[in-house]
């Protein structure tokens, strides 16, 4: 254990809600007498297995350095009592509430509390944040996610993969080294409450989330929270944010970085946190710092689709331009959520330009620095229904190798449309062209519109609007630099992969079928023994197909399987969830399977079918 300035302890407790509930909860804490300020983390995920290895490596270290840091599981889940409710909703945030007025209630506790989520858990953070701005101080995000919907299409990239892995969550049981005998009473009482929330993920629209108190973003570029974390700049003055090119999650580099947000709203301490600039990001090439968002040292640079960018030409003396896409356009867009694997990447995408239209700068004379949310304005043919539209911009070397920069999708009712594209850094060097595609199709990061018609667009009349920063705009500032901290030793779990490893991603293209088939499995995929004796097997393949010329040939389906064990007492439950969703010109339809095992016995299995309109 490294040397912090206090020595801590650590305790399992159980928090009373006022309807007599119990949230399981871990609490570190320095081992002295004066009161300390307390950063809760407050998550669905499990604190005995699922996050037990993260969470021994950033909370001792919060508490090695004066603070209570408690991880607490939300009601219904892990070893906390009650049944499971809609994540984030009302039930959930009124528990976390009582969770805060007990933490600074404590004898222990100075009254201030800070707040710590990550992905979903950092959304939670917010809405909690929200909910009792008086008792939170800070809050700490990383990568908050989002709706479920990305400019008003249906996300198919991980909706369904998350849905499988929340209802897996809520049906696992406690456990009894936690619990005692209740364990099986209280997971079949789980089991039977259980309701998958298909209709409310299917119908939701875009995500909007306040930030009523003085908030920490981090995210790597890539995560869909960037374009979040820079409209939280915008509109918050006491807001920063750092993005880097980390994958999901809060990179432990950072840790120093929130510690000193922590110190400065819960302690009073001068850090310095609000004399660094309001956005440290990632360029591609070097870290710079905007002191403001909107930066003064960012100006929009339009290109027109008929001047400084061009495509080919038309197949006809009409001045429109027709997008039509096979379906399978999107097969190369990496992972929604990236996770650091080599797979989770963008490939060059010739490919997916050649399944697009294309529309091409001249090589670039000097290099173009890109830092901000890039929009693409259309005028489109007013003769149809909506038009699904994805936009890619991409940086094309001399060689021709096509790299993603970034990409927007919107769903488009009217002639005018303005496509958003996710925020992104990047320094496009000189030599390189840029490319702007644009197709009608993205699958599976969205489900097809019923119809394969596409949609055409007046380029004359449409234009790209760039983010550039001044090349020149950091001359002589210090350059951002992160120290990583000595954190506690690893968690000593031995895992154990799987003797028949899947690959991470894999495309068949069964030709004589005109079916293109993915399928992708996890990093958490293998076998994780616990220093406690605690066994969690996790094994996930998610699929997806479709037919190059049949938007309602589109089908996404996960199975999920977790096992847990504890060997020394015979303790053998298994988990495991389906779900499947397809689409007809209406409707989306989905089936939710759920069995779960007892010693290789079923004790409970149920489905669910939703039939949800298209149009919520």
């Amino acid at each position: 254990m490294p040397s912090y300035p206090f020595h801590t302890t650590r305790e399992d407790v159980r928090i009373p809600l006022p309807d007599g509930t119990r949230l399981a909860a871990r609490l570190w804490r320095p081992v002295h007498d004066e009161p300390v300020p307390a950063v809760l983390e407050y998550s669905s995920g499990r604190f005995t297995d699922r996050t037990a290895a993260e969470d021994a490596r950033r909370h001792p270290w919060y508490a090695g350095h004066g603070y209570a840091a408690v991880r607490v599981d939300t009601r219904g889940h892990g070893n906390s009592d009650g049944l499971p409710g809609e994540p984030g909703g009302d039930q959930e945030l009124a528990d976390g509430v009582a969770v805060l007025d007990w933490l600074a209630d404590r004898p222990w506790s100075s009254g201030r509390v800070g707040l710590l989520g990550v992905g979903a858990a950092g959304t939670t953070a917010l809405l909690l944040a929200a909910r009792a701005p008086d008792t939170v101080g800070a809050v700490v995000t990383a990568c908050p996610e989002g709706g479920h919907r990305l400019g008003g299409a249906l996300l198919a990239a991980g909706l369904h993969t998350r849905l499988t892995a929340l209802i897996a969550d809520a049906a696992l049981p406690p456990d009894p080294r936690h619990v005692g005998d209740a364990w099986r009473a209280g997971w079949l009482a789980r089991l039977e409450s259980l309701d998958p929330p298909v209709d409310a993920w299917l119908t939701a629209g875009e995500a909007t989330v306040p930030v009523p108190v003085p908030t920490f973003a981090i995210a790597g570029w890539g995560d869909p929270s960037c374009s979040f974390v820079l409209r939280l700049l915008a509109t918050s003055p006491t807001a920063r944010a750092l993005l880097g090119l980390w994958p999901h999650g809060l990179p432990e580099d950072t840790l120093p970085e929130t510690l000193r947000w922590w110190d400065h709203w819960l302690r009073d301490i001068d850090t310095g946190a609000l004399a660094e600039p309001a956005l440290r990001s990632w360029t591609g090439t070097r870290w710079t710092g905007e002191e403001a968002w909107p930066s003064p040292d960012v100006r929009e640079i339009h290109y027109r689709l008929d001047g400084p960018l061009r495509t080919a030409g038309t197949a006809s003396d009409d001045r429109y331009v027709l997008v039509r896409s096979p379906q399978h356009t999107g097969l190369n867009a990496g992972a929604y959520v990236q996770l650091g694997r080599p797979a989770d990447r963008p490939p060059d995408q010739r490919e997916e330009d050649g399944r697009s239209v294309c529309f091409d700068s001249h090589p670039l004379p000097e290099p173009v620095e890109l830092l901000g949310i890039p929009t693409v304005r259309l005028r489109l043919r007013d003769d149809g229904p909506s038009a699904q539209i994805t936009a890619r911009l991409c940086a094309v070397g001399p060689d021709g190798t096509s790299a993603l920069l970034t990409r927007g999708v919107l769903v488009a009712t009217g002639p005018d449309a303005v496509v958003e594209l996710a925020a992104c850094a990047a320094t496009v060097p000189a030599g390189h062209r840029l490319r702007l595609t644009l197709s009608s199709v993205y699958w599976p990061w969205v489900w097809p519109t019923p119809g394969a018609a596409g949609y055409a667009l007046d380029p004359s009349r449409s234009a790209l609007s760039l983010p550039t920063r001044h090349l020149a705009a950091d001359v002589g500032a210090a350059p951002a630099a992160f120290a990583a901290p000595a954190l506690p030793e690893p968690l000593d779990i031995h895992l154990t992969d799987p003797l028949t490893a899947r690959p991470e991603h894999v495309t068949i293209h069964d030709i004589g079928r005109h079916e293109w088939r993915t399928e992708l499995s996890p990093a958490t995929d293998g076998t994780r023994t616990h220093p406690d004796g605690l066994v969690r097997d996790e094994h996930t393949v998610t699929a997806y197909r479709v037919l190059s010329d049949a938007p309602l040939s589109a089908q996404a389906r996960t199975d999920h399987t977790v096992r847990l064990e504890r060997p020394d007492a015979g303790w053998d439950v298994t988990v495991q969830t389906r779900t499947q969703l397809r689409c007809e010109a209406g409707h989306f339809l989905s089936l939710v399977q759920l069995r779960a095992l007892e010693a290789g016995s079923v004790v409970f299995a149920r489905e669910w079918r939703h039939r949800v309109p298209r149009d919520g």
